[in-house]
């Protein structure tokens, strides 16, 4: 078997990439995190016009027409320029929210641990988020509101996420795939940031690039996002809940691990807010925790042995 990318999907990432270099670059960025933490609208709608939304809608119903496969390159690629919002819920609630295909509609959704992410930004809320109230976020463009009482436990029947799509504790397995290829587009940031940091910087009258210790964290770095990415592929083929359970284990290894290493290879400047690097740290700790945190992922792994 070939796993690939064709010709198409290759042309799939290179165009979605171009597109959020040239309308959620570096500056754009800044100035969200510096800013008052409002949603994009403008953003929303033109994400929703690329089909970003709409990818997996049957043509027929206005949609692109393409399998989650193609979805988790799209997504590997909206965490790499992290794209700030409810993406996940928003491209799963295409087919049933009005306007949401379109980005016209923000849509976010109460999570298993009882977290709600962009509550006051959303158009509409999936589940039950009475009672909810804001918590403080380490990630500045990650709003967060908590509802009492929920931690783990699937959400009422009927609603999206209920217990006949729920991985483990109410999470739907298709949110945690393309989380998890969130978490992987960091993953090959931080890497390539390290990388490219790396081979400019220099110490002691070389490039640190040639220090030995600095070459294992590099290399350690890409491992990972490989071991990562080739998990989260492969479960967008099966979409099998255990895989996709285990893939996103792997791809939260890699974010974290490999934010905190671009962080060593940076040194002290890493650490200001001035370096983009704690950014990717941050919102790998929010999707991390946001769902299928670790530990159920574990559970749900080792209950399929």
């Amino acid at each position: 078997m070939d796993f690939r990318l064709d010709q198409d999907q290759r042309d799939l990432v290179r165009g979605v990439r171009e597109l959020l270099a040239g309308r959620f670059g570096r500056a754009a960025l800044r100035a969200a995190a510096d800013g008052d933490g409002g949603l994009d609208r403008g953003l929303w709608r033109e994400l929703g016009e690329a089909g970003f939304f709409a990818l997996r809608l049957p043509e027929e119903q206005g949609g692109v027409g393409l399998g989650l496969p193609e979805a988790v390159l799209v997504f590997e690629e909206a965490g790499r320029a992290l794209v700030p919002g409810p993406l996940v819920a928003t491209h799963g609630a295409a087919g049933s929210v009005r306007g949401a295909a379109e980005g016209t509609v923000v849509v976010t959704e109460v999570s298993g641990e009882g977290l709600v992410p962009w509550l006051d930004a959303a158009d509409v809320v999936l589940g039950d988020a009475a009672g909810a109230v804001p918590v403080r976020s380490v990630d500045p463009l990650t709003p967060l509101h908590r509802v009492p009482g929920i931690g783990g436990r699937a959400p009422e029947a009927g609603t999206k996420g209920g217990p006949s799509e729920a991985v483990a504790g109410g999470w739907a397995p298709e949110a945690v795939l393309l989380t998890a290829a969130e978490q992987v587009g960091t993953a090959a940031w931080c890497t390539d940031a390290a990388v490219a940091h790396a081979g400019r910087r220099e110490q002691f009258g070389q490039l640190i690039g040639g220090f030995q210790a600095v070459k294992h964290l590099c290399a350690g770095m890409l491992v990972r996002t490989e071991l990562a990415r080739a998990a989260v592929h492969g479960a967008a083929v099966t979409a099998d809940p255990v895989e996709i359970a285990g893939a996103k284990l792997l791809a939260d290894e890699a974010a974290v691990a490999n934010a905190r290493d671009c962080l060593q290879v940076h040194g002290g400047m890493g650490f200001t807010w001035e370096a983009d690097v704690h950014l990717h740290l941050k919102r790998a700790w929010v999707r991390a925790a946001l769902v299928l945190p670790a530990e159920r992922a574990a559970e749900r792994v080792a209950a399929a042995l």
